[in-house]
């Protein structure tokens, strides 16, 4: 199980970009907000990496957020790409486990599911979405929310479908 900040270091360079600027277009609250996190534990002025050409301020964000320091900065850009640009992959992913949801987002997520429910959940969404993000996302789910599910954390260590 990869925390959110081991994610950015094992997914694609495409992806991890994407992600940066799907954020930049459609929460700038969230966008802005990790740059202030990259300028503090870089020791930077916001406005230093806000006046760097986009690619280049991407690379210093994405090289920075595969650091243990920026955890809390990378769950959050990961948690807002994946609610608001993924959110059908989620909604697949919940609906197959038979959990309720609203647009993806669960209120009280139960302590486990069982074993066909989630082989179900987990074949869903590899059948219907890239893989890389599909990895991201059952890493991502089974790290930020507060009960990890223990036969989740155990697909994601051996099964062959769920490696980076």
């Amino acid at each position: 199980m990869l925390n959110s900040h081991e994610l950015f270091g094992f997914m694609s360079p495409d992806l991890a970009s994407q992600i940066v600027e799907v954020t930049f277009g459609d929460d700038k609250d969230t966008y802005k907000a990790t740059v202030a996190a990259v300028a503090q534990a870089r020791k930077l002025r916001p406005i230093f990496l806000q006046r760097q050409p986009a690619a280049a301020r991407n690379k210093i964000l994405l090289e920075s957020l595969s650091r243990p320091g920026m955890a809390q900065a990378a769950d959050n850009l990961l948690r807002t790409w994946l609610i608001k640009s993924q959110t059908q992959m989620l909604k697949d992913f919940l609906d197959a486990c038979g959990i309720e949801h609203e647009d993806g987002v669960v209120e009280d997520l139960p302590d486990s599911v069982a074993d066909d429910k989630l082989a179900a959940g987990v074949a869903s969404v590899l059948e219907k979405h890239p893989k890389e993000n599909v990895l991201v996302y059952l890493h991502a789910f089974n790290t930020m929310n507060e009960c990890a599910w223990k036969n989740l954390d155990e697909l994601l260590q051996t099964d062959d479908r769920l490696q980076f």
